[in-house]
């Protein structure tokens, strides 16, 4: 028995110590890859602020892929082509601060498919955005953009069309999702909206990473005075992007068409009880 007992305290050990071994191995190559990415990024922009400066041409990316490949020769990267891309990718972010930040989070290269086959910023901030999340490979990558996953995301979002303005219609489509997956939350099949409201406040932080991030908590059953009555919003967040409140109703089942209109009205009640004069209309999650 006292021998079973420390056979299977060692396989418990032997597998702890296998994956503290595979999260290190995974830390060390997101910190191998970012500080290629920050390499690539700083090559990109000498090579720019040269050219301007001294009003360089296309010989500098030849001759720099020459010179260093004879230098570096165990490294790879510093083809002709690849140098280009560090340019290119430079140039591409240098100015837009949403997106720079979230090009060390994947490998370069899916950094260079983004670049070449999306040409809107929102585009590329999601799909960089989606291969950080899921892992996505370079062929998968492919494969989504092929597919067309971001205008079919856009398309399946109704939500804002006629509550937003144009210039920020898709950023907040992006934005709030349709659906989230909060399995963090251990919940059983069966529970009630309660029981929801309850497990995701009790893990708020991790709620609002599975949000995207750029939300700010403003409470749960929040209070709406209106002509005398009261009304609660099961959890009241706020977009720090898109400056505007959102309200969010949790329902267990099937969605009915009597929640929209409910809906509607909480919203129009923040829009003139809470809403500031400088920040955008409310918007909802149901």
């Amino acid at each position: 028995m006292k021998n079973n007992v420390q056979m299977n305290e060692y396989t418990n050990l032997l597998q702890d110590v296998k994956q503290r071994i595979r999260s290190a191995q995974y830390e060390a190559l997101r910190a191998v890859n970012k500080e290629l990415i920050s390499l690539y990024w700083d090559i990109g922009k000498m090579i720019v602020e040269r050219q301007k400066k001294y009003g360089w041409g296309k010989s500098i990316v030849e001759n720099l892929s020459k010179d260093l490949q004879l230098e570096f020769h165990g490294m790879q990267g510093f083809s002709e082509r690849n140098i280009w891309y560090m340019r290119n990718i430079f140039v591409e972010y240098e100015n837009k601060t949403n997106l720079q930040p979230l090009v060390a989070e994947i490998g370069w290269t899916h950094n260079i498919v983004i670049m070449e086959r999306c040409k809107d910023d929102l585009e590329r901030e999601f799909y960089i955005k989606m291969t950080r999340k899921f892992g996505w490979t370079k062929n998968v990558l492919i494969h989504q953009i092929e597919n067309q996953s971001y205008e079919k995301t856009l398309l399946g979002q109704t939500n804002f069309d006629k509550a937003l303005p144009e210039k920020i219609k898709n950023q907040a489509k992006l934005a709030v999702k349709d659906e989230y997956t909060f399995d963090f939350l251990e919940l059983g099949e069966e529970h009630s909206e309660m029981e929801l409201e309850r497990a995701l406040i009790s893990k708020v932080n991790r709620f609002l990473v599975e949000m995207g991030g750029a939300f700010a908590f403003m409470g749960n059953q929040f209070r709406l005075e209106i002509d005398g009555d009261e009304f609660f919003i099961d959890i009241l967040l706020y977009h720090r992007r898109l400056k505007c409140l959102v309200a969010v109703e949790l329902k267990v089942g099937k969605f009915l068409p009597e929640y929209v209109g409910k809906m509607q009205f909480y919203l129009a009640a923040l829009d003139s009880k809470i809403r500031e004069k400088s920040e955008n209309p409310s918007k909802r999650i149901d």
